[in-house]
């Protein structure tokens, strides 16, 4: 039988926390002073219960779109498709190359998963 003892958080841990409750500010659920207050108490935990506890009264973190993998073979069938194609087929391609790349920074900077934002609900 092995006895429960505290688990020491990592940086990472209290970034992902961190970023949890800016989202739920974002989202109206929490005001910038609970954020502050939130804040200081994850840069001040040493073990991740304590991080659990800040983050407790809200809804957990929606899962995120893994998109990387998908967009790598895009990338890399469009290479194969380009480096193949006669001529004419290149243009086409090289353009189809350009709207996927555009579409790949767009994502990139806009993230790759819906934040929970609803157009037309306020």
């Amino acid at each position: 039988m092995t006895e429960d003892r505290p688990v020491r958080c990592s940086d990472a841990e209290r970034e992902q926390t961190t970023k949890h409750l800016n989202n739920a500010a974002g989202e109206g659920r929490l005001t910038l002073a609970e954020v502050e207050e939130r804040v200081t108490a994850v840069y001040s935990a040493q073990y991740r219960h304590e991080l659990d506890a800040v983050v407790a009264d809200l809804p957990a973190p929606a899962p995120r779109a893994r998109w990387q993998p998908l967009l790598l073979l895009a990338g890399h069938q469009l290479v194969t498709e380009f480096g193949a194609a006669a001529p004419r087929r290149k243009l086409a391609v090289g353009i189809l190359l350009m709207f996927a790349v555009a579409l790949m920074v767009f994502l990139a900077a806009h993230g790759f998963a819906d934040e929970g934002h609803h157009f037309g609900h306020h």
